[in-house]
């Protein structure tokens, strides 16, 4: 009877203890941030979480040193300042850098919320149709200030190629193909034509769908004042932002360079984990 008792005990020890407990709160990962350090002076730069897979291999390259020396090998004024080529750490002066990497590529993270404002860093890349970013290389967003009207130009610009995007991922499909190749091999010029021409309505359908491109309130509060590179949005990711130090961004895009927009004079870089 006293082993029975003392097991109903348990039991409700255990039952009060799961109703009654405070579940522990999950743990959030605190925000990480480096120093880039050229001889200019130090930048802040804060990464952010909502970019985990660039932020972590960013960290990564960091924690090994792997930027160490590498340079800042394009720069331009209104532009930008791009480093982290691998090469760049042994180049010569006749050396092309800017086209190598670390034989992988990080997918892409672009968030629509996460822009090119001044102090913006964001990861490089090639043409490639999934804009997936170069492992290493990254750029510092320097532009320009923009008006209400240029703004609303460069709107209309990305909103014909969100139609054209579409367009042409509608005729890319295997049926769309088959078929388009037949007509070429029946010289049917004007079959062809118009089965073009089909695909206008249905791609003009899913672009009313979705909406034409329009920038937030807070990317237009922050372009037509501190600046940036608006034409650049949703085309590469930005994994974070320079948050003290911006105006050596300035120095470093202000260098005299050769015509490949190198600078003249080796702009070298040390990142470290800051402890802010």
């Amino acid at each position: 009877m006293k082993a029975y008792i003392n097991r109903i005990l348990v039991l409700l020890t255990i039952a009060f203890i799961s109703i009654y407990a405070t579940p522990p709160k999950p743990v959030s990962k605190p925000t990480t941030y480096v120093d880039i350090t050229t001889r200019f002076g130090t930048m802040k730069v804060k990464l952010y979480d909502e970019t985990p897979k660039h932020r972590d291999n960013f960290i990564k390259l960091v924690k090994q040193g792997f930027y160490d020396s590498l340079t800042f090998h394009f720069v331009g004024p209104d532009f930008i300042a791009q480093g982290g080529d691998p090469k760049s750490r042994y180049a010569t002066e006749d050396s092309v850098i800017g086209d190598s990497d670390l034989g992988y590529k990080i997918p892409a993270e672009i968030n629509p919320t996460l822009f090119h404002k001044y102090g913006a860093l964001v990861a490089a890349r090639d043409q490639n149709p999934t804009l997936a970013s170069n492992a290493s290389q990254f750029y510092l967003v320097r532009g320009k200030r923009f008006t209400l009207e240029q703004l609303m130009k460069i709107e209309d610009y990305k909103s014909q190629r969100i139609k054209s995007d579409i367009l042409y991922t509608l005729m890319q499909s295997d049926t769309a193909k088959a078929r388009m190749e037949d007509f070429t091999l029946r010289g049917d010029k004007e079959g062809m034509k118009a089965y073009v021409a089909s695909f206008q309505p249905v791609a003009e359908n899913l672009f009313n769908r979705r909406g034409p491109y329009r920038f937030t309130s807070h990317q237009v509060q922050e372009y037509t004042s501190i600046g940036g590179i608006p034409p650049l949005d949703s085309g590469y990711t930005v994994f974070g932002e320079v948050i003290s130090g911006r105006y050596i961004i300035d120095s470093l895009c202000s260098q005299p360079t050769a015509k490949n927009g190198r600078p003249l004079k080796d702009i070298r870089m040390k990142i470290r984990i800051s402890k802010k």
